[in-house]
């Protein structure tokens, strides 16, 4: 397929500290959930990918890990997956939120941009300004400049739309010229494994105590349709945590838990793979796997 001229293509990224509202800001410029949302910070996991068609240019969103001092292996990993990113990319989209102040997280992250800011230009974006008043918004931008130096500011809100499109209009401004990297169809590269075991995850992670949303991944074991029907897909799934209390935790009263997130989680896999699902879903543990670099290896990190 032939690009128009001056179609453009290439790479942006949101970074920011851990729930600034990255993944949801990426779920609505895509137009669809490619990357899970949730009240937890550090949700993200993986670099997800979110693309974003329009007639004068295709625009790769990738969404990283929130950036944050890190505990263990876990945690210097999804770093390494932010940094790594932010060195491929074209544009790079620091997130603060409207409603929080500047805090020493985002001075420190400002710190680490700078040092690509000369090759790579850095958007500042005020994210959840559905959440603070216009003055608020207002001071956020100004407190914003004093941070770094950034190639445009720009406040919007991811759940009422504000200014959405004008911010894909400034990540497309400095994307360099060239044909599509995906075909038109597509929302994402993501294996469908890696989505599916990330909608179980969060679905998991859906209103856990504060301990756990560390603690929980997610492998899908197989996933296939069911023999001799093209209209429902089975898919094996384990849950692990860490110990034997939070696997209690997950599963709750007579199982009631588990079952809720298996019913919630088949919603959005049956929406994402548009087939009936048979979702069979059991808990394991795997001692301190964020610390042991088998276990993390053998969990895709």
């Amino acid at each position: 397929m032939i690009s128009p001229e001056g179609h453009r293509s290439g790479f942006a990224c949101f970074v920011g500290r851990p729930n600034a509202g990255k993944s949801t800001l990426t779920n609505a410029l895509v137009g669809s959930k490619v990357a899970i949302t949730s009240d937890k910070p550090q949700t993200t996991r993986h670099a997800i990918r979110g693309i974003v068609h329009r007639d004068d240019a295709q625009l790769v969103i990738v969404d990283t890990p929130g950036l944050h001092r890190p505990r263990t292996l876990l945690g210097q990993r999804l770093n390494d997956v932010v940094r790594e990113t932010w060195a491929e990319v074209d544009v790079i989209g620091l997130c603060v939120p409207a409603n929080e102040k500047v805090g020493p997280g985002d001075k420190f992250i400002a710190n680490e941009l700078s040092k690509v800011a000369k090759r790579t230009p850095v958007i500042g974006v005020v994210t959840k300004t559905d959440l603070a008043k216009p003055e608020q918004v207002a001071e956020q931008l100004v407190a914003l400049q004093d941070v770094m130096e950034f190639a445009e500011l720009v406040p919007v809100s991811a759940v009422d739309g504000f200014q959405v499109n004008t911010l894909a209009d400034l990540f497309v401004a400095r994307l360099p010229e060239g044909p599509q990297l995906y075909p038109g169809g597509e929302l994402t590269d993501e294996p469908e494994a890696t989505l599916v075991a990330e909608l179980i995850r969060e679905a998991a992670l859906d209103g856990v105590r504060d301990e756990l949303p560390h603690s929980i991944a997610v492998a899908v074991e197989e996933m296939g349709p069911r023999e001799g029907r093209d209209d429902l897909v089975d898919i094996y799934a384990f849950l692990y945590v860490e110990r034997s209390s939070q696997k209690g935790i997950v599963l709750g009263h007579h199982g009631e838990r588990l079952k809720k997130v298996g019913a919630e989680a088949r919603r959005h896999i049956e929406a994402l793979l548009g087939s009936k699902v048979y979702l069979n879903l059991h808990i394991k543990v795997a001692k301190d796997w964020q610390r042991d670099p088998k276990q993390l290896r053998r969990l895709g990190f």
